[in-house]
């Protein structure tokens, strides 16, 4: 099931895609995406609503509701609308699709879990993946989360081996078009377990670069002590680099993380650069 791609023909709705069905002098036949901007379809109005071209009918009732939720991304099934959610029975943690004005973000028991102030997920991935340097060789990333870093590494990688905790969180990828890469990419091997034990078990000097894009401390602190970073340094090659994301370097939190991360990094052998505008560090082997 961990390569399962999204089902297909769903239809993913946020209010950025339909906010031109609530013009009152909307066009008769008007353009609009059901993949949150990844393709575009025509739409034709009708008595109750707007036709889509697979002849279901999306109502005005339907299209005011998505539009009220302006933090929620919608799947339009059999003619219902169904939230893009779900509730972790491992985590004690809800995880819901969260719409931007291009990749969607996730939301982890109301957290964004990508920076969205003045930036989108896909701008955010991408300065992370500049941070690191063209990924190429072996890649390892620690923290799946929506898929975006395995997918923008194995543009230029061999192979992305991308780590995710929760399994819940593949039930949002699956749902999410942005994600679709995650799971039909020949380059990628998703796997679901604990980054901080896989790290432990991988060959030595295995991986060209390494993407540690891990939750806060709060929520993973395993993946920030010293007996990870060893073994993240034992598994590069040398010359080898990892990009570790902290979070905001002017913030309280990401001050105070960023000096024990580096301290810790520095003390298995790293040489440490600061990429604030990535919000992380360069460790080079």
């Amino acid at each position: 099931m961990a390569n399962e791609p999204r089902m297909p023909n769903t239809l993913i709705f946020s209010h950025y895609q339909i906010s031109s069905l609530m013009a009152k002098d909307a066009a008769s036949v008007t353009t609009i995406s059901t993949d949150l901007g990844r393709s575009t379809i025509q739409v034709r109005r009708v008595e109750n609503g707007w036709a889509l071209p697979t002849g279901a009918i999306l109502t005005d009732a339907q299209v005011k509701s998505i539009y009220n939720d302006q933090n929620s991304c919608f799947r339009f099934v059999d003619g219902q609308l169904e939230k893009v959610q779900t509730f972790s029975q491992r985590t004690n943690r809800y995880y819901s699709l969260m719409p931007t004005t291009r990749a969607p973000t996730m939301l982890i028991s109301g957290i964004s879990m990508h920076r969205v102030k003045n930036t989108t997920p896909d701008k955010d991935t991408r300065q992370k993946i500049k941070a690191l340097g063209k990924p190429y060789g072996r890649v390892l990333d620690t923290a799946t989360g929506l898929g975006y870093t395995a997918i923008m590494a194995a543009q230029t990688a061999d192979m992305v081996i991308t780590i995710e905790f929760d399994p819940a969180v593949h039930e949002i990828c699956r749902q999410n078009p942005w994600s679709d890469a995650l799971f039909l990419q020949p380059n990628i091997q998703p796997l679901v377990g604990n980054s901080a034990d896989l790290a432990a078990v991988f060959p030595d000097v295995f991986f060209n670069a390494i993407i540690h894009d891990p939750p806060t401390f709060a929520l993973a602190g395993e993946m920030y002590t010293l007996e990870t970073y060893e073994h993240l340094y034992r598994i590069l090659k040398p010359g080898g680099r990892l990009f570790h994301y902290i979070g905001n370097p002017e913030s309280r939190y990401g001050a105070t993380t960023s000096r024990g991360v580096v301290a810790r990094l520095g003390q298995v052998g790293f040489r440490i650069t600061s990429k604030p505008q990535a919000f992380g560090v360069l460790a080079v082997k």
